[in-house]
């Protein structure tokens, strides 16, 4: 009697501390509560909109005053947790905050209560984003949580929970980033009812088969609930469930109502995935603002379901991080999957596809500073440093936020279109600063004369005031790092002009006159009534100067 009374006390002792610690419990239904907000870097507002909480008469979100308040409440109790996704919204509240609240977030964040998932420069889109693109986005937010928060912060999920569809080039990059495992929501509905009958809401992605093999192999599940709370349990302050009362006392008492609530939706997810573990995302798009009223009411969930079912139910704060190693504890084999989530369809006929072509000027313009992007990183380490006024950042930065999966989609509004387009030209600007810098040093290392390079942007309608004149060098540069040929096309106002190449030899070329219809797309921006064109040898990483002068003098 006194062992069997032993063993009934180390049980409870252990119980209660898996229970202080937030872990999984054998034997039971463990019921993982993940306390998020998903946070859109522009969509119906601009990112610095969606920030500050401006433009109340389109949406009265407010990031700052979320993390504020989160923050907050993550003080009052060890057991709390929350994870935080869009990197581009939390360096803006993080470069307003005093030493002192920066000690108290690093110490959350350590005690592993404030965890970074996926922590990209922002959630990017997955069709109409370049994967050269999606790197330097991921880059720029996992580069601020590890020089901020040091290299054991660094989020070991990857989680795309609004995307419209997913791609296995995404599962790949997110294997070879280290992540262990990858979350999201859209799927198509049919596969997504499928996948549900069957228990294969969980699965090992396989993103790249035909090259990288098991290297690109990644865990991946599907989130039950979308990514909301389930049915009756959202308690933002946006929402209208009801908050619970535990005061009996009161005529609005509904304690005994929200358990059994609880309990049913934690066994109706259950019975579709295969181990003994259901995650819950309390939270949705820009919620949490007022993070008490979520907490209270946790609170009051977990402390008392666990009191009153102790041999079902293990509920608790979680991480998806958490997660997953309590699945991966299960010992499992999984099915694996090696193509695409797409197009995605949320009902009948209802397939979102369109974005795939909408914006196309917008994706254009991203695609282009892309590459220009490359450009500008590469000077900045050929010339041993950026000037002193200006770097590679506002457009590291802007193309970040463009990645964002209602950026170049092309899903947002007109007026966050416009502004994606205005930072990214800021960047642009600061950026040619950089590559004049850069090529000065580079073209005449003594640094005895300097040369304000001209960019001609506009060469497409046959504008480029510096070649106007008929006698100019171009400089070309190939940031691959490979041999390149490419023809370029400069406006001209003679057709009695010719080319010569890096060497001073003659260079084949034609002259094409240009068209009316190009004229009056133009108007009074240019007077070019030709276009040279001809085609320029260059070398890896590297530039080479061609020279345009009139037929007669050179």
């Amino acid at each position: 009697m006194a062992s069997e009374l032993g063993r009934t006390i180390i049980f409870t002792l252990l119980l209660t501390l898996l229970l202080s610690f937030g872990q999984s419990v054998a034997d039971v239904i463990n019921i993982h509560i993940v306390p998020h907000t998903h946070d859109d870097v522009g969509w119906l507002k601009t990112v610095d909109q969606y920030y500050s909480g401006t433009n109340r008469s389109i949406d009265p979100a407010g990031v700052k005053y979320i993390l504020d308040s989160v923050i907050s409440e993550l003080q009052k109790d060890s057991r709390r947790t929350f994870i935080y996704v869009e990197i581009a919204f939390f360096y803006r509240w993080w470069t307003e905050q005093s030493s002192e609240t920066k000690e108290i977030v690093k110490k959350l964040v350590a005690n592993k209560q404030l965890e970074f998932v996926n922590a990209g420069w922002c959630m990017n889109d997955e069709a109409s984003t370049d994967y050269n693109a999606i790197i330097d986005q991921m880059s720029e937010g996992l580069r601020f949580v590890e020089e901020n928060f040091g290299k054991e912060a660094r989020p070991r999920t990857a989680w795309h929970i609004d995307p419209f569809g997913h791609s296995s080039e995404q599962a790949a990059l997110f294997a070879k980033m280290g992540y262990d495992g990858f979350f999201f929501a859209r799927i198509d509905y049919q596969d997504k009812e499928m996948r549900q009958q069957e228990k294969r809401l969980e699965m090992i992605w396989r993103g790249s088969p035909n090259n990288l093999g098991k290297e690109s192999d990644i865990f991946t599940g599907v989130l039950y609930y979308h990514y909301s709370p389930p049915p009756g349990m959202c308690f933002d302050i946006s929402c209208e469930d009801d908050l619970v009362v535990d005061n009996e006392a009161l005529f609005t008492y509904n304690l005994e109502y929200k358990l059994q609530q609880f309990i049913e939706d934690a066994k109706n997810q259950n019975q579709h995935y295969r181990t003994k573990n259901v995650m819950f995302t309390m939270g949705s798009d820009f919620q949490w603002e007022d993070a008490h009223i979520w907490y209270d009411s946790l609170d009051k969930i977990i402390d008392n379901l666990n009191k009153k079912y102790p041999d079902q139910f293990h509920l608790f704060y979680s991480t998806p991080t958490r997660y997953i190693e309590a699945v991966h504890s299960a010992n499992l084999t999984w099915q694996v999957k090696t193509d695409d989530f797409f197009p995605y369809a949320d009902c009948p006929f209802c397939y979102w596809t369109g974005y795939f072509t909408s914006r196309p000027a917008l994706k254009g313009y991203v695609r282009t500073m892309n590459s220009f992007l490359q450009t500008c990183k590469h000077m900045e380490v050929f010339s041993d440093g950026p000037p002193k006024n200006a770097t590679s950042d506002k457009l590291a930065k802007a193309m970040g936020v463009a990645q964002h999966h209602d950026a170049v989609s092309g899903t947002e509004k007109q007026h966050v279109a416009d502004d994606y387009a205005m930072r990214l030209h800021i960047g642009e600007i600061e950026c040619r600063n950089v590559v004049n810098y850069s090529l000065n040093k580079l073209v005449d290392k003594s640094g005895s004369s300097q040369v304000n390079w001209e960019f001609c942007e506009y060469v497409n309608i046959s504008v480029c005031p510096a070649s106007e004149s008929n006698s100019f060098d171009v400089l070309i540069y190939n940031p691959l790092a490979r041999n390149q040929s490419t023809v370029i096309t400069v406006p001209v106002q003679s057709s009695k002009v010719s080319v010569f190449s890096p060497t001073g030899s003659t260079v084949v070329y034609d002259i094409v006159p240009v068209s009316n219809a190009t004229k009056n797309v133009r108007r009074s921006r240019g007077t070019a009534q030709y276009n040279v064109v001809f085609e320029a040898m260059l070398p890896p990483l590297g530039f080479a100067t061609y020279f345009v002068r009139p037929s007669s003098s050179f």
